[in-house]
């Protein structure tokens, strides 16, 4: 990016064959700027349009940045690299937004935001006109998307894909943005969410789709997939850590009810019991490894911020002490497997009480499994950690 200039703001807009609307949108946002006083630039980042949008940009004087690689966050993070403003404001270039709310947006800017986010539904305030969103997008997809990122990231947002939005431009940098498709945008608003950004919300009009030639880059079901994706890649909490707490103390229960033999209810809890037990355990236990491990990596890559528990973490865990556990652990498996043998030898080897030894053999085997995994992702956490030492 540019150093400091003059310029107030750096309208980017991503352009892939818009010359239905690239004109309209253009004309909309040089106005805009006059009208208020903003002193600003306007960037058309090209992503090998062959319909014309080229001359279109050329005719209105705004800068065009073309981009070779393919995709919506390349475009994006290809023209916001070449702004020159303080700030920057990105908006498609479909007709579908107001370019005359651009002053709202800096307004909260200059009051001292990172990131200001428009919102298109009217649960934060915005205004969707007839024919302008897909029901399934404004009912369900980013209801729900919007749902997750205030949930799983705080993120203090109602519509997590709307694609009108302004940010200062050294705060845009320490977000260290990596997406190069459609989850560019929800990369921005979790990880501006993770860093504490000081983040606003403005209430806009969503306006239809002006494009004829080109049906709307958007898949529903693809990008969606793609969005659900990266939030679950974002929170090894939610995709590792929940989950496999659930599983480990449902593993727990069972052993509680098993063990000892209960009867409830009728329902007698046995050896089988045991069984689906230890892989609850195991599978939970691989589970919460793989939160650490996601973690560590994570924010050693810069694609999470530092956290304070994983600080924690590190002043606790020692390489020497999970090896110790782990070898305690698998020296108790080994002895509840010699008393099962032991029993047999005095069976002369022959049929057993399965009810009796599998209450010795299933939990012997299942810790010396729990130990052997603790025994190779604590090697694994020591060298993740290296960089934290």
């Amino acid at each position: 990016m540019h150093g400091v200039s003059q310029l107030d703001v750096s309208i980017v807009m991503p352009c892939l064959n818009e010359a239905d609307t690239l004109g309209s949108c253009l004309t909309k946002a040089l106005r805009s700027m006059q009208e208020n006083n903003i002193a600003g630039e306007i960037i058309v980042a090209d992503n090998g349009s062959v319909d014309g949008s080229l001359e279109i940009a050329a005719a209105h004087g705004v800068r065009v940045v073309k981009v070779v690689a393919k995709g919506y966050g390349n475009a994006l993070m290809a023209g916001i690299a070449e702004a020159k403003g303080k700030y920057v404001v990105m908006a498609d270039a479909d007709d579908s937004y107001d370019f005359g709310e651009i002053p709202r947006f800096l307004n909260k800017l200059k009051e001292g935001y990172d990131f200001v986010q428009g919102c298109r539904l009217s649960i934060g305030g915005g205004t969707i006109k007839p024919g302008a969103m897909p029901l399934l997008h404004r009912w369900l997809g980013n209801p729900a998307f919007s749902f997750m990122a205030k949930h799983m990231f705080q993120a203090p947002i109602h519509d997590v894909y709307c694609g009108l939005r302004a940010f200062n431009t050294k705060a845009y940098e320490s977000l260290n943005q990596r997406c190069t498709g459609m989850e560019f945008a929800t990369e921005m608003i979790i990880k501006a969410s993770l860093r504490k950004l000081k983040i606003a919300e403005v209430p806009i009009t969503l306006h239809p789709d002006g494009r004829k030639q080109h049906a709307p880059h958007l898949k529903t079901f693809r990008d969606g997939w793609r969005t659900l994706r990266f939030f679950l890649i974002c929170s090894p909490r939610w995709l590792f850590l929940i989950p496999g707490l659930a599983l480990f103390l449902l593993g727990l229960a069972g052993y509680s009810l098993a063990l000892p033999g209960f009867t409830i209810g009728g329902v007698a809890f046995d050896a089988h019991t045991l069984l689906v037990a230890s892989m609850a355990l195991i599978v939970g236990q691989q589970a919460i490894f793989f939160a650490i491990f996601a973690k560590i990596f994570s924010i050693g890559e810069g694609l999470l911020p530092p956290n304070r528990s994983m600080d924690r973490f590190f002043s606790v865990f020692t390489l020497e002490k999970g090896l110790a556990v782990s070898s305690a652990t698998i020296v108790v498996g080994i002895c509840m497997l010699f008393f099962a043998v032991n029993i047999w030898r005095l069976n002369n080897f022959g049929s057993l009480d399965y009810s009796h030894t599998m209450r010795l053999v299933v939990p012997g085997t299942t810790l010396i499994v729990l130990g052997a995994q603790t025994i190779f992702s604590s090697f694994i956490i020591s060298i993740l950690g290296i960089r934290k030492k």
